[in-house]
């Protein structure tokens, strides 16, 4: 079946974000296989890895990331009730990237309970997440979405772009707080995009967004019970897909950073469903959310001073910025469609206006 046209700046993202990742990809290659099999012996990429618990034994549990282990008691969460320790069954995660800090990204197959969908998750913690003084708080989440296909990797689990290094030096400059980052594939195949949906007769991918992920960060890591740790960033077609979650279920998210995004579903498989893209419709869930009065929600867009999309944005923001949809526009001056320059927008301040809506971990004193 021939490949249906998409609409150009979807095409000019999936172009440039992911040749921008094959040229990272080819950097870190050093020149052949020989290289990158050195590169991986030497970092331990490939190897198994425990997010502040003892690993377990090499035959303990199954595959396909939900092994069926029971993870050691955690320690118990003391004043904040909205603390939730992991559930259970933690996963089975390898080591992809070391970042200079001694930070970890690794990946996980994950078998979404709830879509049937069976697709990769990496995931990083921040080194406070290790750090025994927080051994009893929550952390708050960003899942991290990307743009092009978001099939079958996902970019902001390359260190190249920085996500991970941004987080940590806000950290330490006080203007970030120390996220869990969540980053799963988007799309069920390199062709079509879904719009993070569940679309009649297809991958329930909105379930697998909504549901499943966030189950899965739930059973492996310290996090928190309400929506107020929890938020979405994302570029191009994966920022429509976090403003979607975040008015589609603001009882389960609270905030999202847009980057370059989309504002209207046009997966090609919505055709003769129109009921379906309606309630998919961020238009129309942020009208749905004014109606009723709530809960509030945040959408922080970003668009680069050299690309193109603000006027959508403008005019999204004045029609639907009222009552509790709270949304504001950042300009990455001289920024582009990549997501190099959306991070850096991070860091001059998206990270920091997250940071304040959500809550972060508390330190043991005493």
């Amino acid at each position: 079946m021939p490949e249906p046209p998409r609409r150009s700046r979807r095409t000019r993202s999936r172009r440039v974000l992911w040749t921008s990742a094959a040229v990272a990809f080819a950097l870190v290659l050093g020149g052949g296989g020989f290289a990158a099999w050195k590169l991986d012996w030497f970092s331990g990429n490939g190897s198994s890895v425990s997010f502040g618990k003892t690993p377990p034994p090499a035959d303990a549990g199954t595959a396909q990331g939900n092994p069926g282990r029971t993870p050691a008691s955690p320690p118990a969460p003391t004043g904040d009730p909205d603390v939730q320790p992991a559930t259970g069954p933690s996963s089975e995660f390898k080591q992809t990237t070391k970042l200079d800090d001694g930070t970890i990204i690794a990946k996980t197959r994950l078998k979404g309970a709830k879509s049937g969908f069976e697709g990769d998750v990496w995931v990083w913690t921040p080194k406070e997440y290790a750090d025994p003084k927080y051994a009893k708080s929550g952390f708050p989440v960003l899942i991290a979405l990307p743009g092009g296909n978001g099939f079958p990797s996902n970019y902001w689990a390359d260190r190249s772009l920085g996500l991970q290094k941004a987080i940590s030096e806000g950290v330490q400059a006080g203007t970030s707080l120390p996220f869990i980052v969540i980053m799963p594939v988007l799309n069920p195949d390199a062709k079509y995009y879904y719009d993070g949906s569940d679309i009649p007769g297809q991958p329930k991918m909105g379930t697998w967004i909504a549901e499943d992920v966030p189950d899965f960060t739930r059973a492996n890591f310290r996090t928190y019970k309400s929506r107020d740790g929890w938020a979405f960033m994302g570029s191009s077609s994966g920022a429509f897909v976090g403003m979607k979650q975040v008015l589609q279920h603001p009882d389960r998210f609270k905030a999202v950073i847009a980057s370059g995004g989309e504002i209207v579903p046009d997966s090609p498989f919505w055709k003769g469903h129109q009921a379906e893209m309606d309630a998919n419709n961020p238009e129309k869930l942020a009208q749905k959310l004014i109606d009723t009065g709530g809960p509030e929600v945040y959408i922080n867009f970003q668009i680069g001073t050299k690309e193109s999309g603000k006027e959508r944005m403008t005019q999204f923001q004045q029609k639907y910025a009222k009552g509790p949809v709270k949304m504001t526009i950042r300009d990455i001056q001289n920024g582009e469609h990549n997501g190099w320059h959306y991070v850096r927008g991070m860091k001059e301040g998206s990270l920091e206006w997250v940071s304040k809506v959500l809550k972060g971990p508390k330190p043991e004193t005493g």
